[in-house]
């Protein structure tokens, strides 16, 4: 994640969420922002860089990731 071109999956991040706004599905609790398109990726053509508050969802026993 060094060089900023790995991508992020933000459905493995803890700061995602879908707000059901038809013109807006996708946000990021981290940023504070809704988009149509995947949050990182809209972090990635803003800044040339990969999301540097991607945080691994935990499961609900409390383990990180999938």
């Amino acid at each position: 994640m060094d060089d900023g071109k790995e991508k992020i999956n933000c459905l493995h991040c803890a700061h995602f969420y879908i707000t059901w706004i038809e013109r807006f599905p996708r946000g990021c609790k981290a940023l504070g922002f809704k988009t149509i398109e995947m949050p990182s990726a809209v972090v990635f053509r803003t800044s040339g860089m990969a999301c540097q508050m991607f945080k691994e969802k935990k499961d609900r026993k409390g383990r990180s990731g999938p």
